[in-house]
């Protein structure tokens, strides 16, 4: 079999995503939101997707970029009788103080050689693919209806030929505004090429204001572009990736939807955002962090994840009428984690928040009950410290007191610490010391002193690549030979060949993990440089960047033997892994690299 990349690049303007297929076609869209139904959804159902594609009707070769530092993406189809490009964008801006970033997106289609003859199909789609939008046309406009919604196309190709799928010659540039809601009026072309020029201007000037190091450059800049575009601005909140149902591998059954926000990952996410200095991006998932972390709950606990409002239902369902991603089912909508105990995510809120007290470009003076904010994450770690749970990993039917877990909930009273001295707060202090010191117990109750390595959890054998965090969170002194000793054996066990990494290899409700996940390559890559093999850091990471598909977008999972992407795509998270690594060499390295 060849080896899987995903076909696709996205779009967005953080209101809403699209992945657009190298064949022109839009595969993925969900209005209006992240977590909405698709209007365009190919890529889980060729039938029952719908369709918006602009192509010859002859054999055609096609080749697929973004306009250089930004999220605005080219796609150049070459034909017999001609060339053409293909430039998809999500409009976002400053406008009168504020961001302008409708739900709206916009195609340009211009005839670069020749007079190519192409053909355009709209047919969106609602409720997940069961019925096709319901179709109004207008004078230069068509309407599409249906399960409550209202979208407008709006655009200089004469509309017949849309609706009927007529062949035309392109022989002059041609514009496609979607809108969600009513028709958008006003000078179609000229409104097209200043959305445009104003769109580029406007990522341009973001990747400016970006402190990127020269170390591995492009790759970093991508990953941070399609980073920013998985924030939803509304609310603040980020979310996985923007689609479902990917599956890690072929028949596996491990079909998630991913369109929510893990609390788990906040601190790798903030992480990065500190790192490329974009404050108002990490300040606005502050607050929606902070918000759930306040508001007012009958639970002690925190869900593993929500959605992108806060939302605490996440019921999962399987769409039995999709056919699935090359046919792997089941297609999942909301996700059944959400229900999980997870106990890592409360020292991941903590450590998350402390930039909060200790980083002076924010004033926590003016953010108030700073007490009470703190008393309620010791709460909560204090009444889960000795728990079993389901793990970083999301077991669905196996509960241990994970080392994982154990680690972040130390970190957590470690940040807690920190912040009550910030406040001047004595006893919470000591509270805090002391709950790390039981989350300490905990964690070396998963020390093997034969095999000189922390296992996944106590009273377990197996290995787990989530216990490299212990060496990058400074549980473990990088520079001492327990560091070492750790490393070594992880990588004896769970390394590939080619620089992937396996999370485990023990069976889990699934069966056996066939394919690596990616960030915990890119882990194992800042592992290396903090125990001080720089070299070797550089080395693996070149390794990993080999895995992207044609655009540097990286998926969530890859198959440890031939290299192939699977699971959602693209997903932030190994974007955040990548970013992580990339900063962590380069201040190892002290040095420019190029290149």
């Amino acid at each position: 079999m060849a080896k899987h990349t995903y076909q696709t690049g996205i779009i967005g303007n953080c209101n809403f995503l699209a992945h657009i297929n190298l064949n022109t076609n839009i595969d993925w869209m969900c209005w209006p939101r992240f977590d909405s139904a698709f209007v365009f959804g190919g890529m889980l159902d060729k039938q029952k997707g719908g369709e918006f594609s602009i192509l010859p009707t002859i054999e055609y070769t096609s080749k697929q970029y973004y306009a250089e530092n930004t999220n605005v993406l080219r796609t150049e189809i070459t034909c017999q009788n001609g060339k053409y490009r293909v430039t998809d964008f999500a409009p976002r801006f400053r406008q009168f103080d504020q961001f302008y970033k409708p739900l709206m997106l916009i195609r340009k289609i211009e005839p670069l050689e020749g007079a190519p003859r192409i053909k355009v199909k709209c047919k969106p789609v609602c409720d997940y693919g069961r019925r096709y939008q319901d179709v109004l046309q207008g004078s230069d406009h068509i309407k599409f209806t249906g399960c409550g919604e209202t979208m407008a196309l709006s655009t200089n190709i004469p509309v017949t030929y849309l609706l009927d799928e007529e062949c035309f010659a392109l022989n002059e540039t041609k514009y496609i505004i979607l809108n969600y809601g009513d028709v958008w009026y006003g000078s179609l072309a000229s409104t097209c090429e200043q959305y445009l020029r104003e769109t580029i201007e406007y990522w341009r000037l973001w990747i400016k204001h970006s402190s990127i190091a020269l170390f591995y450059q492009p790759y970093v800049i991508r990953s941070a572009l399609a980073l920013k575009i998985h924030q939803y601005e509304d609310t603040g909140a980020i979310i996985a990736a923007s689609t479902t149902s990917l599956p890690e591998f072929p028949g596996s059954g491990r079909n998630w939807d991913y369109r929510f926000c893990w609390l788990r990952d906040t601190y790798y996410v903030l992480t990065s955002l500190n790192h490329i200095g974009h404050f108002e991006e990490m300040e606005r998932y502050f607050n929606y962090v902070t918000d759930i972390s306040m508001a007012k709950t009958d639970s002690f606990r925190y869900q593993p994840l929500y959605g992108i409002t806060g939302k605490k239902d996440l019921t999962e369902e399987i769409m039995e009428h999709l056919d699935g991603y090359m046919g792997n089912k089941p297609v999942r909508i909301g996700n059944q984690a959400s229900e999980h105990i997870q106990n890592d995510i409360y020292g991941q809120v903590s450590i998350s928040l402390l930039p909060l007290y200790t980083d002076n470009r924010f004033i926590y003076s003016e953010r108030k009950d700073s007490d009470k904010w703190i008393t309620s994450i010791l709460d909560k770690i204090e009444r889960t410290i000795d728990e079993r749970d389901a793990g970083i990993w999301e077991f669905r039917n196996i509960a241990l007191v994970h080392c994982y877990s154990n680690l972040f909930q130390w970190a957590g009273c470690n940040a807690a610490e920190k912040m009550a001295r910030t406040i001047g707060d004595k006893n919470l202090e000591e509270r805090a010391v002391a709950l790390k010191e039981r989350a300490a117990a905990h964690i070396e109750a998963c020390y093997d002193p034969v095999r000189k390595v922390y296992t996944h959890a106590v009273g377990s054998p197996y290995l787990d690549a989530s216990t490299l965090q212990l060496i990058m969170m400074n549980y473990i002194d990088p520079a001492s030979q327990k560091a070492r000793d750790h490393l070594a054996a992880l990588e004896k066990e769970l390394k590939t060949e080619k620089g992937l990494f396996y999370r485990y290899l023990h069976e889990d409700d699934f069966g056996k993990p066939k394919t690596t996940f990616l960030i915990c390559a890119f882990w194992y890559v800042e592992a290396l440089a903090c125990v001080g093999r720089v070299d070797e850091a550089v080395q693996e990471f070149e390794k990993l960047l080999k895995y992207c598909n044609h655009l540097l977008l990286f998926s969530e999972d890859v198959d440890g033997e031939d290299g192939s992407q699977w699971g959602n795509f693209p997903q932030a998270y190994s974007h955040v892994g990548l970013m992580n690594a990339a900063y962590r060499i380069a201040v190892k390295l002290d040095r420019p690299v190029f290149l």
